[in-house]
Order: C-alpha cells, then sequence, then structure tokens
C-alpha cells in the first residue's frame, strides 16, 4: 500500500529523540518521493508535538484519505510483516499457529 498525502500512519519504531513510541500515530502532510513523508504528530489537543520526515519502513499506514476508512487490520498486519526480514516472518508464523492451536 502506497502512503498518500493526509493518510494516517502509525510508527513501526521509536523515536525518542522527539519523545515518540512505536504505535503512535500521525498525519502525512507532505509526499517528498517513495522514500520520504513528512510526518506530523500532535496531541490530544489537536497541538504539534512532532513533525519529521520518515521513511516507509518506519511506519505502517492505519487510515486512508483516499477512501476515508481504517485499514483491515490483516492488512495492517500483512504490511508489518512485508517489512521484516525473513527469519522474523517466520517467527511470526510460527507464533501465529500456536495461537491458533491455543483454544481461546
Amino acid at each position: 500500500m502506497q502512503p498518500e498525502l493526509l493518510d494516517v500512519v502509525e510508527l513501526l519504531v521509536d523515536l525518542p529523540e522527539v519523545e515518540l513510541k512505536a504505535g503512535d500515530q500521525g498525519t502525512i502532510l507532505e509526499v517528498y518521493d517513495d522514500r520520504a513523508y513528512e510526518v506530523e504528530f500532535a496531541n490530544s489537543y489537536g497541538e504539534t508535538h512532532a513533525m519529521l520526515a520518515l521513511k516507509p519502513e518506519q511506519f505502517v499506514v492505519v487510515w486512508q484519505n483516499a477512501t476515508k476508512s481504517w485499514v483491515p487490520l490483516p492488512e495492517r498486519i500483512a504490511a508489518v510483516l512485508q517489512k521484516l526480514p525473513e527469519d522474523r516472518q517466520h517467527q511470526v508464523l510460527m507464533f501465529a499457529r500456536s495461537l491458533h492451536e491455543t483454544p481461546a
């Protein structure tokens, strides 16, 4: 999924230098090219907490402006998996299998 202007993204990494953690959400305000996106992170009052250029490996799109809808969870998981090295993908597969085998 190609990130686009005004999409909401979720960090996959901690960025301690700007007090952001994996899971924090921000909005794409500028698309420089396929390798950099200007993302704004705001607090609950709508005040800008941080604005910085991110690489696509650092986030996953969770809400698409074009469709005005949240990205379904299976698509988010698939997007994260694609960014992992193959050995880590295998670890996720094994974990998912163990969850499937465990009664709820």
